[in-house]
């Protein structure tokens, strides 16, 4: 009968693919292989993400081309001028702070007087040690 929709009562109702999937596997990288920064586990269909965004997908890129045509060995890492600058300052910013606290030990400074310097010391050499 045309018009008629028959419904097919062999057919299993539709299972969510969340349900079935098996947790990530230990070779699934949990983070960006060049920034290093955490990659959110998805649960959609398909390949993991490799790569927090774009950018560090085309880095990588010019990174492995680079390699392949002899112009740098393997273990370069590959940085804008801009990624250069910020790191470079970070690596000031760090180097003076540690500075301070030195100066502060010297001058027999008080606790009170050291634990925000210290914080300031930790916080830019947790900023540092990201590359990018």
């Amino acid at each position: 009968m045309p018009g008629l929709a028959v419904r097919n009562p062999t057919r299993s109702p539709p299972v969510s693919i969340t349900e079935s999937m098996p947790p990530p596997s230990s070779k699934a990288p949990t983070r960006c292989l060049w920034c290093g920064r955490e990659l959110a586990w998805t649960t959609g269909v398909g390949r993991r993400r490799r790569y927090c965004a774009q950018a560090c997908r085309q880095r990588a890129y010019e990174n492995r081309n680079a390699l392949e045509r002899g112009a740098l060995p393997p273990d370069a890492v590959v940085l804008t001028v801009q990624e250069r600058d910020d790191l470079a300052d970070r690596l000031f910013q760090v180097r003076c702070a540690a500075e301070d606290v030195a100066t502060a030990l010297a001058e027999s400074a008080g606790p009170g007087e050291l634990e925000p310097l210290v914080s300031e010391l930790l916080a830019a050499a947790r900023s540092a040690e990201r590359i990018r």
